[in-house]
């Protein structure tokens, strides 16, 4: 069974403030800033079936590991489970060599109560996918992620396209990447393209090893727009005949592919 795209993760180290300034004038609407029992800190721009997800580590207290030795920038896809164990299982089964499921959480306000956002997870090991980290994510409380406030994006923004990856090795790479869906690696172009539930992961030659673009998808392309160029720290390129208007952030060595849905 294929898993579908739960989350796309942006490492911001230990800029956070400074990426959230960011999205938040591109029109996100982000949520209030969370922080795990691991010790990282998020921010989430959640869409109807995934996430767009900044993470981080705080100023102070405990440090997540994890995060501080991953790579800047765009450096997560996650996969959504319905059952974390049965995902471990067939990882192991698929000789992926997962790590051991992790359970964490995050406190999260909801109608003015304190609540608890949990999750459980499991992890591939980093050197098996060299572009970026690869994991899965089972939502013990999805209710406290996915809330009607947190959905409605002043730019548009509803959901996700593609994610680009650059590999020295393209259809082994691939085949890893379809290997952990669950699905099967298509030639496509000059490399190699998985399905997943409608996101694509398209796999490139590189000389580096890299998730290079992530594609969005807005309700319109003209409300985020408006935003980009307003905004400071951004280039926009309006789209061409392909439909495709690029957004791209230095400061976080992120290009974002934009399409009308």
């Amino acid at each position: 069974m294929t898993e579908p795209l739960d989350h796309v993760v942006v490492n911001t180290l230990r800029g956070m403030e400074a990426a959230a300034e960011i999205f938040a004038a591109l029109g996100f609407r982000l949520t209030p800033q969370g922080r795990h029992s691991l010790g990282s800190i998020n921010h989430l721009m959640v869409a109807p079936r995934a996430y767009l997800e900044l993470v981080g580590v705080p100023s102070e207290g405990k440090q997540r590991q994890e995060v501080l030795d991953s790579p800047f920038g765009l450096n997560g896809l996650v996969f959504r489970s319905a059952d974390i164990e049965a995902t471990y299982r067939r990882l192991e089964k698929a000789k992926l060599s997962p790590f051991e499921p992790v359970a964490f959480s995050r406190p999260v306000e909801i109608d003015g109560e304190a609540k608890e956002a949990s999750f459980r997870t499991v992890r591939a090991p980093n050197g098996l996918f060299p572009a970026g980290r690869v994991y899965f994510c089972q939502h013990l409380t999805p209710e406290y992620v996915w809330r009607d406030e947190w959905l409605a994006h002043p730019n548009g923004f509803n959901g996700f396209d593609r994610i680009e990856v650059a590999s020295r090795s393209p259809e082994a790479d691939g085949r890893l990447y379809a290997s952990a869906a669950g699905s099967a690696p298509e030639p496509h172009g000059e490399g190699w393209r998985v399905i997943s539930d409608g996101f694509a992961i398209d796999v490139v030659a590189g000389e580096a090893p890299r998730f290079t673009a992530l594609g969005l998808r807005f309700d319109g392309l003209d409300a985020l727009a408006g935003f980009a160029k307003a905004a400071t720290g951004v280039t926009w390129t309006d789209a061409g005949a392909d439909g495709v208007a690029a957004l791209e952030i230095p400061s976080l060595d992120l290009r974002m592919e934009c399409r009308s849905a």
